[in-house]
Formats: structure tokens, C-alpha cells, sequence
């Protein structure tokens, strides 16, 4: 298995795709060995601000102890570290939608928790499991660490992490959720994770037929109107990354707190709850008997 780089940078870059192609090599994806990190330096762009959010350290301590506590259980690293690397990085919706800082955590800072997290698997037409290269560098749902850290963003009520690590559990609502605009309405996104708590969706297939019925149904529905939300203060947001240079670590038995926004109004996501299963009771779903 990959092991950790020995030479770490010390702070985040911008790594390009086309600068990371030569590093995804055969024996990358085949999760039997990395890259030195000498020569992989040389084609990073550094990052001009002298920002604490850059700095690497507390990023390699999280996917460390990621490493350490979730060794037998992987899928559930995934609700632990996605809250605490949203904390550890702040960042804009701007600054994360470059995938370029991405491709660096993945290639620079931890292959070797990529490889670890999502292992070579055998696919068509391929003699030996490979990894596949989207964890490296892909779109946001499929990447390592950007689908953990906008999980983290679309999912947190506010500064609370909870309904994270509930999401976290169901990796098909994580994928489908991402992938669409829909949970950018904090409401849809509350009220998704209470409808998989509840049972009413559990397998892939389930959670791709509501989500699908859930964007039919706002051709005709106002989302907004049926499930107003509180507007969102950029200022917190604002302040929460400006006190990142004098935060403390990121706590590891208990959930950090993200920014100080107002939480979704519970109204909202009763609403939806209760409009969202109804939905589903009629929603097509390949696979699924219809009861009679």
C-alpha cells in the first residue's frame, strides 16, 4: 500500500491537472506506490497570501488520525473527517471550486489515505484493480477530499455539523446530493438528511428515484415559497474564516463548529420532511414492486 510522502510541503498549492498527469502513474493507481514529492513540487502553484488556511500540518494530523481510528471501518471515516476538514480549511464556495487545490491535498498531502480510502478495484476490460483516478482529480462528487468538504458545506445547519455526519453515512445520498442544485436550498438539503433517518430511502437506487422526483416536482413547486429559509449572512462567513489564523485545533471527540449563521428554519424542513415522503411513495424507482 501507499505510504505517507516523505517530503510534505508545508503549505497547500494549486496543482493542475495537466501538471498532475505524469504523477498518475501505474503504480499510483494500483495503490502500491506513490511519488517522492521533489519532483511534484516543482510544477505547484503556490498560493501568494501567507494565510494560516494553507498551512499543511493540521491537514496531514486530521487524515492521520483518520488513518489510525477508521482502520477496519473505512466508510465511516468518511462522517468523522468531512465536518473537521471543513473546519481545519475554510474556505469560500469560490476558493473550493478550484479544483487545483484538490488535486494537491490528493497528490501531494495524502495519496496514500486516497489509495486507503477508496482502494483498487477490478472493473471491465482491466487485468488488475485500479484505483479510480477521479478520487485523485475529478469532479466534486466523485474527488477524495472536495465531495468530504462540500458534503460538509451543503450539509451543515449552520455552525452545526450534525446532519454531516448523518449524510455521511449513506455514501449513494452524498454522491446523488452533490451532483445536483438542489441542496444549495438549505431546507432540501435538512430535510433529505431526515427522510434517510427516517428509512424511507436506504439504497442508491431509492435515493437517485427522490432526488429525481424531488427536481420534477420544482418544475411546478417554488421550493423557496413552500420552505422559505433564513437569508445567510456573508459576514459570518466573512469573520469565521478571518479567525481561522487564531483558532484553536480542530477538536477530534467532539464536532467543531462551523460558522455562525443562522440555522434553517425548523418549519421548513418539517415541511419538506413530510413533503418529500409523501413524493416518494409515487416516485419511479428501477427496480422497485408497486404496491397494489
Amino acid at each position: 500500500m501507499i505510504e505517507k510522502p516523505r517530503h510534505l510541503p508545508e503549505r497547500i498549492g494549486l496543482l493542475s491537472a495537466t501538471a498532475a498527469d505524469p504523477f498518475l502513474t501505474e503504480d499510483l493507481l494500483r495503490g502500491v506506490q506513490g511519488h517522492g514529492g521533489v519532483d511534484l513540487a516543482k510544477v505547484v502553484e503556490p498560493l501568494t497570501e501567507e494565510d494560516a488556511r494553507w498551512l499543511v500540518e493540521p491537514l496531514r494530523e486530521l487524515v492521520d488520525d483518520a488513518l489510525h481510528q477508521f482502520q477496519d471501518v473505512r466508510t465511516e471515516a468518511d462522517g468523522w473527517l468531512a465536518p473537521r476538514l471543513h473546519a481545519a480549511l475554510r474556505l469560500t464556495r469560490r476558493e473550493a471550486a478550484d479544483r487545483r487545490l484538490w488535486n494537491h491535498l490528493a497528490f501531494a498531502v495524502a495519496p496514500d489515505y486516497v489509495a486507503w480510502r477508496h482502494p483498487p478495484k477490478a472493473g471491465r476490460g482491466r487485468a488488475e484493480p485500479r484505483i479510480n483516478p477521479a478520487r485523485f482529480k475529478g469532479s466534486p462528487d466523485r474527488q477524495c477530499f472536495s465531495r468530504l468538504w462540500w458534503a460538509a458545506e451543503m450539509f451543515r445547519d449552520g455552525g452545526d455539523y450534525r446532519p454531516v455526519v448523518a449524510a455521511c453515512t449513506n455514501q449513494d445520498l452524498i454522491h446523488y446530493a452533490l451532483r445536483v442544485e438542489l441542496i444549495e436550498h438549505r431546507p432540501i438539503a435538512q430535510a433529505l438528511v431526515r427522510v434517510m433517518e427516517r428509512g424511507v430511502v436506504a439504497t442508491g437506487r431509492e435515493i437517485n428515484g427522490l432526488i429525481e422526483a424531488i427536481r420534477a416536482a420544482g418544475a411546478t413547486i417554488v421550493y423557496d415559497a413552500l420552505a422559505p429559509d433564513e437569508p445567510r449572512e456573508p459576514e459570518a462567513l466573512r469573520q469565521w474564516i478571518a479567525d481561522a489564523e487564531s483558532a484553536p485545533p480542530v477538536p477530534r471527540h467532539e464536532l467543531p463548529v462551523g460558522p455562525d449563521e443562522e440555522p434553517v428554519p425548523e418549519k421548513s424542513v418539517t415541511e419538506l420532511t413530510e413533503y418529500f415522503t409523501e413524493l416518494f411513495e409515487t416516485a419511479p424507482v428501477r427496480g422497485r414492486v408497486p404496491q397494489a
